[in-house]
């Protein structure tokens, strides 16, 4: 079973808004065994909109359309459904009641433009709306399931999670689709794909494997899709095994879980702690960890030594060492951390420093050049690292690489 999205609205076109709405159906049609295998966007042009949902229909059998319902002279959608399915507006008393009531509830006088909503195709189941004003509409044409919902997000949710979902699933035997993900850091998706040649040579024909790359890290998806969802599940296990077994301890977690959160759940789980010392990276290391719900319980805190002044005041680095080596060096990063291991008090301590430009660097230190320390009781690990990309790819890099060192560190895997 397929489906297609469209989106209706010019603002989507000209990037004035971002299209989360497409990216939230995909996830809750695949969950129920629906693949999406188009999304388009189309702008307020009664032509462009009914060529869409023609096209949508020769290649799937589910068209979920959402925006252009407002009452405003530039939503065009109710009109290209009417010419589409070959019928008028009508006045739905249900709906007019229900607009009535949501906006006397909220103290909103009812204007001519809010009746509006109540006028929908003739032909057309409707979906209320308990968030909004303007409803969906439910239209079945030669076995094709065409949904019109506002492009509201909370609205367009509340309409797919309490009626569209459940009454797709109602009407249709759907099949299991189950993805399995697996984080590979350290290993670029070139090499990558060459270690797994034989692995995807092999795989069976229910089961695909897909790379969704990111800066410092590749994520492996598995996505499978069977009837018998025992035996999918069980086959997914197993190549989730044999995918452990080639790339190894380059694979820092399974499922969505980032950097970040793997470490958090390490040190809770140890009952340890963790400090940062940021130099060119700004507290980004900090931002990572805290983004993390429960993080308090490990991160102790963060300096974000920018100024030379404050790694010497706050980290305890000493004048001549930064004037001897310069301040993105090895021996700054790893007083860096000593300084703050000792003032945190913490299990581990991550510093760095470098030059994430555009300005600032030399013939021997050039932009992108970055110094990584990772630190604990048993001892510091210090790397120097060379990364491309604009002022924050630089920054983001030091980051996840930052935190894969300390991953490393943490689980005694060697440290390139």
């Amino acid at each position: 079973m397929t489906a297609e999205i469209i989106t209706v609205g010019d603002e989507i076109l000209i990037g004035q808004i971002v299209d989360t709405n497409s990216a939230w159906m995909a996830q809750k049609l695949n969950a129920i065994g629906v693949g999406v295998v188009q999304i388009t966007s189309v702008h307020d042009d009664l032509h462009e909109i009914t060529q869409a949902f023609k096209l949508a229909s020769e290649r799937s059998a589910i068209v979920l359309i959402t925006g252009g319902l407002g009452p405003t002279r530039d939503d065009i959608t109710k009109k290209a459904l009417c010419h589409y399915f070959e019928t008028d507006l009508v006045l739905n008393i249900s709906v007019l009641d229900n607009v009535y009531a949501l906006l006397n509830k909220r103290n909103i006088p009812v204007g001519k433009s809010n009746e509006l909503q109540a006028w929908v195709p003739k032909n057309c189941t409707v979906i209320q709306n308990i968030n909004g004003t303007a409803p969906a509409m439910w239209f079945e044409k030669s076995g094709v399931i065409y949904v019109s919902m506002p492009g509201v997000p909370f609205e367009m949710k509340g309409i797919m999670e309490a009626f569209v979902l459940p009454e797709i699933v109602r009407k249709f035997s759907l099949p299991s689709i189950i993805h399995k993900t697996l984080m590979v850091v350290n290993i670029p998706e070139s090499i990558l794909s060459n270690m797994l040649n034989d692995f995807e040579n092999n795989l069976p024909p229910h089961i695909k494997l897909a790379y969704l790359p990111h800066l410092n890290t590749v994520r492996l998806r598995l996505s499978g899709k069977s009837d018998q969802q025992k035996k999918l599940e069980k086959d997914l296990r197993e190549k989730v095994f044999e995918l452990r077994q080639i790339v190894k301890e380059n694979i820092a977690s399974e499922g969505d879980k980032n950097l970040a959160e793997t470490i958090g759940e390490n040190l809770r789980k140890r009952k340890q702690t963790l400090a940062t010392a940021e130099s060119c990276t700004g507290g980004y290391i900090a931002h990572l960890i805290t983004s993390i719900p429960g993080s308090s319980e490990y991160y102790l805190g963060s300096v974000v030594s920018y100024a030379n002044q404050i790694k010497e005041e706050q980290l305890k680095v000493s004048r001549s060492i930064i004037h001897k080596h310069g301040a993105v060096s090895e021996a700054v990063v790893v007083k860096m951390a000593e300084g703050l291991r000792k003032t945190f008090k913490s299990d581990y301590a991550i510093a760095t420093s470098g030059i994430a430009g555009p300005g600032g660097g030399t013939l021997k230190k050039p932009v992108g050049t970055v110094w990584i320390c990772v630190e604990s009781e048993g001892g510091s690990f210090t790397r120097k690292f060379m990364f491309q990309g604009s002022r924050l790819q630089i920054i983001e890099r030091s980051a996840l690489t930052a935190l894969e060192m300390l991953r490393r560190l943490m689980n005694d895997f060697p440290i390139d």
